[in-house]
């Protein structure tokens, strides 16, 4: 289970916020800033359905698991897996109150369809890793299910996005322990964040703040 007290420990669904853009990661867990929007609160609604705390459900070989706390000593990351699934297998792991071996399988729940980038696959995939490292057991395989789809896609736990989660990690630990917030460059994706007002008038680059009052007074 994940210990309180690690006060150094940073949320690991940050993975997927500093994926899509660094400066929004850090203005939400360094300046601990947020601003509601369709998207986040749609979020929010699926997630209700999925988090129902230390919830375990029995379907034949399948034991199911819901708001799961996961932790990472080697990440340093904290969380919740929306579900884990445990499929019955005689090359899994023993589990305390079940009988027989299983295999984890993290599923992350998300809202929409499939990302063009790899923002929810970095998050399941931190999820993996703390598995891992907390059942001393592999996990190959993980599942993003989205609610716009009604369908799960299948994520491979490979080498290279492990490397790319530990690397992402140490780089959010290094910002969050120097309070820096990195400037980035805009995008079509600025149109989607939900801290767009908050962001792009702070924005350190006189030609990007030009630009955005001159797109307010327009419209």
């Amino acid at each position: 289970m994940v210990n309180s007290t690690e006060d150094n420990y940073l949320m690991l669904s940050g993975l997927q916020h500093f994926q899509f853009c660094r400066r929004q990661w850090a203005l939400i867990h360094i300046e601990q800033q947020w601003e509601e929007n369709v998207k986040t609160i749609e979020g929010q609604h699926l997630h209700q359905k999925a988090d129902q705390p230390f919830t375990r459900e029995k379907r034949g070989e399948r034991l199911i698991v819901r708001a799961m706390p996961i932790q990472s000593h080697r990440l340093k990351l904290n969380g919740i897996c929306d579900v884990v699934e445990f499929i019955k297998n005689p090359d899994g792991i023993e589990l305390a109150e079940v009988e027989g071996s299983y295999l984890a399988y993290p599923v992350e729940y998300k809202r929409g369809k499939p990302k063009k980038g790899d923002e929810d696959v970095v998050q399941l995939v931190a999820q993996a890793m703390c598995l891992e490292e907390m059942l001393l057991c592999d996990v190959d395989t993980g599942y993003l299910f989205y609610n716009e789809i009604r369908h799960r896609i299948e994520v491979p736990i490979t080498a290279e996005l492990r490397n790319k989660v530990i690397e992402m990690a140490k780089e959010m630990h290094h910002y969050y322990e120097n309070r820096y917030t990195p400037k980035v460059k805009t995008g079509p994706h600025c149109k989607s964040c939900s801290l767009q007002e908050v962001c792009l008038p702070r924005l350190m680059n006189k030609r990007t703040v030009k630009s955005y009052i001159e797109r307010k007074l327009n419209e």
